[in-house]
């Protein structure tokens, strides 16, 4: 089984930055696409980004193209969220989770989650 724990969540100002970070229990960390989902408020979570095992592929939502960066060290069983130009809409829970399905976007695909860190996005 695989444990998963978010950190790097807060407070920040519309047009700042933050960056998660999520680490892994398992040694078999690097056998896994990683992937960031989100959650606000009354509505259902979100695909934010996922990478391949290697990291060599990337994908991303259209809502965060172009402001977040998914990233991962598999030396350090760890995997990255660099978010910039954060906006109001921003505003969720973000969760990282594992899975054995290349680039999975569907969060039924996933089989281990982390419990959340709140990521607020002040107007």
């Amino acid at each position: 089984q695989v444990q998963l724990v978010e950190s790097g969540g807060g407070l920040v100002q519309t047009g700042g930055s933050l960056r998660l970070s999520c680490a892994a229990s398992a040694r078999t960390f690097s056998r896994y696409s990683m992937g960031w989902f989100r959650q606000a408020p009354g509505k259902e979570r979100a695909f934010v980004a996922v990478s391949s095992w290697s990291g060599d592929y990337t994908y991303y939502a259209d809502s965060v193209k172009g402001r977040f960066t998914i990233s991962r060290d598999n030396a350090k069983n760890t995997v990255y969220l660099q978010m910039n130009s954060l906006k109001p809409e921003d505003t969720a829970v973000y969760y990282c989770a594992s899975s054995s399905t290349v680039a999975a976007i569907s969060p039924a695909l996933y089989l281990y989650w982390g419990q959340g860190t709140q990521v607020t996005v002040s107007s």
